[in-house]
């Protein structure tokens, strides 16, 4: 069955980075866009990283365009992303998602906690 497991996330300093990990089983990974998503208390999941199957066109959002990097291993089936210059406000569960025949599979995401 498909899964996508996230890993990576912790505590962070502001100013600091992060790399989180999403590992992908039970699909082949190299035809599908792989995303991440956030989602703080009380907000709204938001898209912060997309990145096509061939790897070639990514997708970010302004809050964190030139701080976030999404990038994808096919021989590792792994995507991951690559946070820098971090803030407070980036503060969130951080999820990992493919969609597959119109049916979304998330991941169960993983805490980043950026705190001085």
């Amino acid at each position: 069955q498909v899964q996508v497991v996230e890993s990576g996330g912790g505590l962070v300093q502001p100013g600091g980075s992060l790399r989180l990990s999403c590992a992908a089983t039970g699909f082949t990974f190299s035809n599908y866009v792989m995303s991440w998503y956030r989602q703080a208390p009380g907000k709204e999941r938001e898209l912060v990283a997309a990145i096509t199957s061939t790897g070639i066109t990514t997708n970010y959002p302004d809050s964190v365009k030139g701080r976030f990097t999404i990038s994808r291993h096919s021989a590792k089936n792994t995507v991951y992303l690559q946070m820098n210059s971090l803030k407070p406000e980036d503060t969130a569960v951080y999820y990992c998602k493919v969609r597959i025949m119109d049916r979304d599979y998330w991941g169960q995401g993983t805490q980043v906690t950026v705190s001085s």
